[in-house]
């Protein structure tokens, strides 16, 4: 594999994986889907002013998702992943054998996190959704 396969890439479906990934996120992280549980997982106490977000909350988080988009689109490409069966594999792999290896990493060592399995369930679960979808996305549209 080269950095050739860049020029093959569907920078359309690329960006849209990256905006649903980010999407996802925003909703998934929410009480009304798993923000409590996460909260607790991290020992973030609800009845405390939320930290304040800044630009840089959001950015680096989005930009980390082009990058992740990116790449799973080179991988698609250079295995020849063009079917939405073969986009779920892609997917599966990218998430299980990367993102969810240091997400379980992380829980297992901080030692800050009073429910590490929590956030691993919470934050891998989240990841590994959004990689698929992403996968998937660079895989079928081309």
């Amino acid at each position: 594999m080269s950095f050739d396969v860049l020029a093959h890439l569907n920078w359309l479906a690329v960006i849209v994986g990256t905006i649903v990934y980010f999407a996802i996120g925003a909703v998934w992280f929410t009480p009304i889907l798993f923000g409590r549980p996460w909260q607790r997982s991290i020992g973030w106490d609800p009845s405390r002013t939320a930290p304040q977000m800044n630009p840089v909350t959001y950015a680096v988080p989005a930009v980390l998702y082009l990058l992740a988009s990116i790449a799973t689109g080179m991988l698609a490409a250079a295995t020849g992943s063009t079917t939405f069966g073969s986009g779920i594999v892609l997917g599966l792999v990218v998430a299980v054998g990367y993102a969810l290896v240091v997400i379980a990493n992380d829980a297992i060592f901080d030692p800050n996190k009073p429910e590490p399995v929590t956030w691993f369930v919470i934050t891998g679960g989240y990841n590994l959704v959004g990689l698929l979808i992403v996968a998937v996305l660079v895989s079928v549209w081309h």
